[in-house]
């Protein structure tokens, strides 16, 4: 596979998963950025722990979707993530719950 065959493939993933994002952000509640994944979830919760005196964060998630295009499977029923690294959460407005119109 060349690189120009190899650029195009990964363009084509990620406009695949931008289309699966936009149908599906309106059934979540929450946007869930690790320094690793951005997630779609219904619950969400952050807890700092501390262990020989590094903090780190662990995150449990329900009803989940994750943006990873190499993965067969977005939808998790349950997610765990521990990171030493920022945690972003935000609630999603009423009105991103509305599927965009054609």
């Amino acid at each position: 596979m060349s690189a120009e065959e190899l650029e195009k493939y990964e363009a084509e993933q990620e406009l695949t998963l931008y289309r699966e994002y936009r149908d599906v952000v309106g059934i979540f509640k929450y946007v869930v950025e690790t320094d690793r994944r951005f997630y779609l979830c219904n619950q969400v919760d952050v807890k700092s722990r501390g262990e020989d005196g590094d903090v780190f964060f662990e995150v449990s998630m329900s009803d989940a979707w994750v943006w990873d295009m190499y993965r067969p499977a977005r939808f998790a029923k349950t997610v765990k993530v521990l990171t030493f690294k920022d945690v972003n959460v935000e609630e999603l407005a009423e009105s991103a719950f509305e599927p965009p119109k054609p």
